[in-house]
């Protein structure tokens, strides 16, 4: 062989093994990210197998929704915000942008598990959503009130309850004359769904909610610890404490939960809050009937802190709601403005803090009921909740002075 064609033939095998080179490091890159040698420069770069948002979160959903509507500018990949907007949003026979649509794509998009605590329901879609999510073995469980819950089911308009049990899906009642009246999700053991929002027509379209959603295993685990307390027949004050095992850090953001009545949320954790405010206390509250929250927030602004809140107009008048005591003492206080109710159980601290849940701030909700509050240390999401907190206050109105007494 002449010495030109030993050349032109060892050249073809370099640009062979180089060709072979490339071809392993760039599957190495694609597999790993790791760009052996700097191979691959930023305009050639595979694309990676890494998900762009977390496994258990549909991602065809925004971020976030500032009054159940359009998406929020934000990065935050593992936390969902939304709130209901009656005034646009208000037909349950086109549920398209509303939370009733949200809720149903974490369902579709489960594969393990949706283990459910909600106090009513009726929601055909949401049922319809459940069922095919069990047909592909998905272990769907529910628990809730007996009287708002498997016993309404009767009623006209209801039955979504038995479309659940017909198709094979367990539900369980917790038997009592106190309510189980929390409103909280589990998908996968990987995400958390909880606020004020009950999985009805009125919940969803009428009333004024918030929902806030996480991906969390470790938040999951909590609630899912809690779930398993009243499936097994564990309800009210005689269930098992886990306070000391509630509290979570995610992402940097500090997390407290807190499960009435086994442990109570005003005394330890909301008052204590409250009375740490330095700049603002904000909240949205339907029942608000507890005392000492009020004298902390009166408290508060009278050191200077700026205090201001939405009490619901069908229950601020009743024997023993603290309107009165809020308004005497000078607190920027309003009735809402929705011709139902406004539903919200919420107080945003210092724009950073955020108290959220099932949990109205009342005795029987503490010493009797089993609910749920979530305390959130977020200043982006606090953000949101004070954008909900001002559309709720534009609409509100002042209470009437001749009707409230001050001593």
């Amino acid at each position: 062989m002449s010495r030109k064609r030993m050349s032109k033939s060892q050249g073809g095998l370099i640009t062979l093994l180089i060709t072979v080179l490339l071809v392993i490091c760039g599957i190495f890159y694609s597999l790993t990210g790791v760009n052996v040698g700097g191979v691959f420069s930023a305009t050639d770069t595979p694309a990676s197998n890494t998900p762009s948002q977390p496994n258990n979160f549909p991602t065809d959903s925004p971020v976030a929704t500032d009054a159940g509507q359009a998406p929020v500018p934000t990065q935050q990949e593992w936390w969902r915000v939304y709130f209901t907007d009656p005034l646009t949003v208000n037909d349950p026979n086109n549920y398209s942008n509303s939370i009733e649509q949200r809720l149903i794509e974490f369902i579709n998009v489960s594969q393990k598990s949706v283990h459910i605590a909600s106090f009513e329901f009726d929601l055909t879609p949401v049922a319809e959503a459940l069922i095919a999510a069990h047909n592909r073995g998905v272990d769907v469980r529910w628990v809730t009130d007996n009287e708002y819950g498997l016993d309404a089911d009767t009623e006209p308009g209801n039955g979504q309850f038995a479309m659940l049990q017909n198709a094979g899906i367990e539900v369980r009642a917790d038997n009592r004359t106190a309510l189980m009246h929390n409103k909280f999700w589990i998908f996968d053991g990987a995400v958390l769904w909880t606020g004020s929002t009950n999985i009805t027509k009125n919940g969803i379209f009428v009333q004024d909610n918030n929902a806030i959603a996480f991906q969390s295993p470790e938040l999951a685990t909590i609630y899912e610890r809690e779930f398993q307390e009243m499936w097994d027949g564990k309800f009210g004050p005689k269930s098992p404490s886990q306070l000391a095992d509630q509290s979570v850090v995610i992402n940097g953001t500090p997390i407290q939960v807190i499960f009435t009545s086994e442990d109570p949320a005003l005394e330890t954790a909301i008052i204590p809050l409250v009375k740490s405010a330095t700049t603002s206390i904000r909240f949205l509250a339907f029942s608000f009937t507890d005392y000492p929250l009020a004298k902390a927030m009166i408290d508060r602004a009278q050191q200077g802190v700026d205090v201001a809140g939405v009490m619901d107009k069908t229950q601020s008048g009743g024997e023993g709601a603290e309107l009165g005591t809020l308004f005497c003492a000078g607190v920027p206080v309003r009735q809402d403005g929705n011709p139902q109710f406004m539903h919200n159980k919420i107080i945003i601290v210092d724009s950073r803090y955020v108290v959220t849940g099932s949990l109205n701030f009342s005795t029987s909700a503490e010493t009797s009921n089993d609910e749920n509050v979530i305390i959130i240390d977020n200043p982006d999401i606090a953000r949101l909740y004070l954008q909900d907190f001002e559309r709720v206050y534009s609409q509100g109105t002042a209470p009437d002075p001749a009707k409230i007494t001050c001593q």
